[in-house]
């Protein structure tokens, strides 16, 4: 017994605490893809390079790549293929974004998007927030890294945050999975099942857009019959992406910048 407290003593605190700035990760985590202004050469390789057609010509002048946070992987096809070096992958974790055109990324200044929900619903969540988690159809990624969330790594409960079993007991969504035709009926009835008002976050490019699954048959490229409150993108997003975005949209987090 003596031995376990010392180790215990010796061990300290693990848990992080996160405040809305940029932790340090690894050097291996591919987060943000930063566009280099003017670097472009107009030779297309990126959009040849990538596998789920997230990396597209803006519409307008002047025509450089974009990239949408929805459907990328952060396979880093797009960055291997580029002869002029203009997309590389940063370090920023924070991608989530309550709109899903703020995912789209361009050449220039990006700044976390994740904006609050309004004052009632803060009002009744910022403090509590249960969430039930339905898997349609994932691969178990996603729904590893919102489970490393409630470890002591993280502990994604101090932050009022919890993922329950029943969506009678919860106050929203959390969807994984690209939507397969055989969780389509189980995902309706999870969301009829929620008391209003309630909300619906998408986790994962899968969640988005249907991911390296979009246009098959068996899927219905993500979640589009129900309405979005925050997508947090990512194959799968990295647990800070998740939590960032939750925390930011409760409006519990005041030094994102």
């Amino acid at each position: 017994m003596l031995r376990a407290l010392v180790h215990r003593l010796r061990t300290g605190y693990r848990t992080e605490v996160y405040s809305g700035k940029q932790p340090q990760l690894s050097d291996r985590f591919r987060g943000l893809p930063v566009i280099k202004e003017g670097a472009c050469g107009d030779c297309k390789a990126c959009l040849d390079a990538c596998p789920t057609v997230a990396v597209t010509m803006a519409s307008s002048e002047p025509r450089r790549p974009q990239i949408d946070l929805g459907k990328c992987t952060f396979c880093g096809d797009c960055q291997s293929a580029c002869p002029d070096d203009a997309i590389r992958f940063g370090a920023e974790a924070r991608l989530a974004a309550r709109a899903r055109d703020d995912l789209i990324v361009r050449a220039g200044d990006w700044q976390p998007r994740a904006a609050m929900l309004d004052q009632k619903l803060r009002a009744m969540f910022g403090r509590s927030l249960q969430l039930r988690q339905v898997s349609a159809g994932g691969c178990n990624a996603c729904e590893a890294d919102i489970n490393v969330l409630s470890t002591i790594g993280w502990d994604l409960g101090s932050y009022g945050i919890k993922i329950v079993a029943s969506p009678r007991h919860a106050d929203g969504l959390l969807i994984t999975g690209p939507v397969t035709e055989n969780m389509r009926t189980a995902l309706a009835e999870t969301y009829a099942a929620i008391p209003e008002p309630k909300i619906v976050i998408a986790v994962g490019a899968c969640a988005i857009s249907g991911g390296l699954f979009a246009g098959l048959p068996e899927v219905h490229d993500g979640v589009h019959s129900l309405p979005v409150d925050l997508y947090v993108p990512g194959c799968p997003p990295h647990p800070v992406t998740i939590l960032d975005g939750l925390l930011a949209m409760l409006g519990r987090l005041k030094n994102r910048i």
